[in-house]
């Protein structure tokens, strides 16, 4: 009997040694990070994990007078700090902004992946409480720092897309969508909320952010759903309206999937030139370091990205069964790759706005950075440059960097995007509890931009 225990004790042993040198060494990339991003990213054969490679840096936040390092000609100081895991950021017509304070719902997930999960969050930054909170955050006299804070809404459920559709503000939880009467300028919403749609939150809800963007016209709200897992493995009857970008009808409250196949969109935003609506994407895992490429894609109506069975339009993914290889033609391939895991969260168009050229006619996308990939990927802010034509070209370029050390410990992770009344980028910061502000001395909005933002305010 106690042969028979030690030999366990020891097999227990061998095994926790081989997975701690399999996490050790991981799947390293053979490719530069620059070779899988761009219109034509390069897609090579996959490499199967049975366990993910794990390369997450370590948090260790700013301490006060550091921050990271703007693209040569811009300038970044701190616009508010002392946040808790700020996210999506709203501007408002009076040049208010709204940012939710937000952070994953409990974990459902069991077994080891909830396990790997809780850790990786925690090791991150990410694996406190949400303050479940969407706070205000006034310039009074748009010198480019915070006067006056105040929490607008509480006791949300892991909030994060917010819209503004004439006196009615939106907010997206992780499981619907809620309409509360708001005039611009209040500091404190008491009314209670009237339920607009349902999202599907089923456990363990991986992939929980719910992001907002109203049509140019307001009559329609598009909401942008992660998948509840990696390729489908928690069955595909828990990803109904999931994987998607979905599309309601304010008048009716009618909501549809609009465009699926999207393992897990977030940043939504309209490119200017053609008004078209585009969203980042987080490709799957556990292919190895160098696949799948992340991008920046058109969200067009009726279309399918390929996601579970295929991705960048009839690449296999071996692991998926059943297979689905007829469905291939009707897949859409992605307009643009951001670089393998790097993990894209905030979208925005630079038109109009004050950072100046090279970054005046493209997306800024941030990156919030890999965790399974070796090296390093992400962890920066990257400006893509859009043709007349408003299609993206050329290689990505770095508007913001410097958030991981020398040590490979973040500092912080960029996380979303949104423009302030002055033109200047804003930057959230989940694990350093800040908002950026990235500026170029001397710019300012284009006079369009200026005298449109004029008449919705008056």
């Amino acid at each position: 009997m106690l042969k028979h225990i030690r030999n366990i004790t020891i097999l227990l042993i061998v095994i926790a040694i081989g997975a701690g040198y399999y996490i050790t060494r991981g799947d390293t990339a053979r490719l530069p990070l620059e070779a899988t991003t761009g219109v034509k990213p390069e897609i090579t054969n996959v490499r199967k994990e049975n366990f993910p490679t794990i390369n997450i840096a370590e948090a260790d936040p700013w301490n006060p007078g550091e921050g990271p390092v703007a693209a040569e000609g811009l300038t970044v100081e701190r616009f508010a700090e002392g946040l808790d895991h700020p996210r999506s950021m709203l501007r408002l017509p009076n040049g208010d902004i709204l940012v939710a304070e937000t952070n994953s719902p409990p974990r459902q997930n069991k077994g080891i992946e909830g396990w790997i999960m809780r850790n990786l969050m925690s090791k991150a930054g990410a694996g406190t409480p949400s303050a479940n909170r969407i706070s205000l955050l006034r310039d009074s006299d748009a010198d480019g720092k915070v006067d006056e804070k105040f929490a607008l809404l509480e006791n949300l459920n892991s909030p994060f897309g917010m819209a503004l559709v004439e006196d009615t503000l939106y907010v997206a939880n992780t499981d619907n969508v809620v309409a509360y009467p708001y005039t611009v300028g209040d500091t404190k919403i008491t009314t209670e909320g009237r339920k607009v749609a349902n999202l599907n939150a089923k456990a363990p809800n991986n992939h929980w952010t719910r992001n907002l963007i109203a049509s140019p016209d307001g009559k329609y709200l598009f909401v942008a759903v992660g998948s509840n897992s990696n390729i489908g493995e928690n069955g595909m009857d828990t990803e109904k309206e999931r994987a998607a970008v979905l599309r309601v009808e304010l008048a009716t409250n009618e909501k549809i999937v609009y465009s699926d196949g999207l393992r897990n969109p977030v940043g939504l935003a309209y490119e200017p030139v053609s008004g078209k609506l585009w969203t980042v994407v987080n490709e799957r895992d556990m292919l190895g370091s160098d696949m799948v490429p992340d991008y920046l894609t058109e969200v067009l109506f009726a279309s399918h990205y390929g996601w579970p069975w295929h991705f960048w339009r009839g690449h296999v993914d071996p692991r998926v069964e059943p297979k689905n290889l007829d469905h291939r033609q009707y897949e859409r391939r992605p307009d643009y790759g951001l670089g393998a895991h790097v993990a894209p969260l905030g979208l925005a168009f630079s038109n109009g706005e004050a950072l100046g050229a090279p970054f005046d006619s493209g997306a800024i996308v941030a990156r919030h950075g890999s965790w399974n990939r070796k090296p390093l990927s992400g962890y920066d802010v990257v400006y893509v440059d859009f043709d007349e034509k408003g299609k993206p070209q050329g290689k990505p370029q770095m508007v913001l960097s410097g958030f991981v050390d020398e040590d490979e410990k973040a500092r912080g992770r960029p996380t979303m995007v949104e423009f302030d009344q002055t033109g200047a980028l804003l930057v959230s910061d989940d694990v350093g509890g800040i908002i950026w502000r990235v500026s170029k001395p001397g710019a300012k909005k284009s006079e369009a931009e200026a005298e449109s933002e004029s008449e919705q305010t008056s």
